[in-house]
């Protein structure tokens, strides 16, 4: 799996997959780690081109000191595209990788074909800033098992908890270490309240599907609202399943995002989940 020098010297982690179709690049949340994607990955391969990145400073990427911005990360996947081969693609990002694709489409539009935004958001407002803030004291405090531990209790909803407590539970003990360095995640916490593109959605032109989650209790799904609000093109699609509904909802998922990109070419669902609505009238 390929490691691609960017223009600053990061090594940043990417990897291709699927044998053909419209290509398609996957851009994680925080976690930053390409492997978020494994479930979706698995049931769009077959019907598209795949770019999955990690980001720097997070997944199998190099983890320099900074600085870290959404906008770096998002040069770093048009520098990913170009040692692809990739001119233009469908953009999906959930949550951070929601952010990043954003500022793609607002500084690179040539890149992006159809935009994919899940469980993301266009700025921070007060309840972002006061919960991210306490996110980042918990690592500040040098607690980055509590870090983890919270992020399950927001990320999942209650049957996944309980349906796969020993892997969450294994998840918070390895938490030093895949959070490590302290400093690169506080960074990158940072950079997620830096970020404010809310003014300038009314220039996205490009076709948009919003996700987001009615139980999502890390991006609340006003988010979602609002950025189905101000960008023109969008349409909204809600979903339940915590915040992490990519994993815990992944055929519904994969589902929609097929059918947005190409219509008809969705697989077909095979989970015991409600199913998502598209949310028509005034946003």
């Amino acid at each position: 799996m390929p490691l691609m020098t960017t223009s600053d010297g990061c090594r940043v982690h990417f990897e291709v997959r699927g044998a053909g179709g419209p290509a398609v690049v996957l851009i994680p949340g925080l976690g930053g780690d390409g492997r978020f994607w494994e479930p979706v990955a698995e049931r769009l391969q077959s019907r598209f081109r795949l770019l999955i990145v990690d980001h720097r400073g997070a997944g199998r990427s190099d983890r320099p000191a900074g600085p870290y911005t959404i906008g770096r990360i998002a040069r770093d996947v048009v520098e990913i595209m170009d040692e692809a081969g990739w001119a233009r693609a469908h953009l999906v990002g959930h949550s951070t990788g929601g952010a990043v694709v954003q500022t793609l489409a607002l500084d690179s539009p040539a890149r992006a074909d159809h935009l994919v935004i899940s469980g993301s958001w266009p700025g921070p407002d007060a309840r972002f800033r006061t919960l991210f803030e306490a996110r980042l004291a918990l690592l500040e405090a040098g607690r980055p098992d509590i870090y983890q531990a919270f992020t399950h209790v927001l990320g999942y909803d209650a049957a996944w908890i309980a349906a796969h407590e020993a892997d969450l539970d294994a998840a918070v003990r390895r938490a030093g270490q895949a959070l490590a360095p302290l400093p690169v995640a506080i960074a990158r916490i940072r950079m997620l309240l830096a970020f404010d593109r809310a003014g300038e959605l009314g220039q996205i032109r490009a076709p948009t599907l919003i996700l987001g989650a009615r139980d999502d209790e890390m991006i609340l799904f006003t988010q979602s609202e609002r950025l189905a609000r101000d960008i023109a093109s969008a349409t909204l699609v809600a979903f339940d399943g915590g915040h992490f509904y990519p994993r815990t909802r992944a055929d519904l998922f994969a589902q929609h995002v097929a059918d947005f990109l190409v219509p008809g070419s969705a697989p077909a669902p095979n989970e015991d989940a409600p199913p998502a609505q598209r949310v028509d009238g005034p946003r």
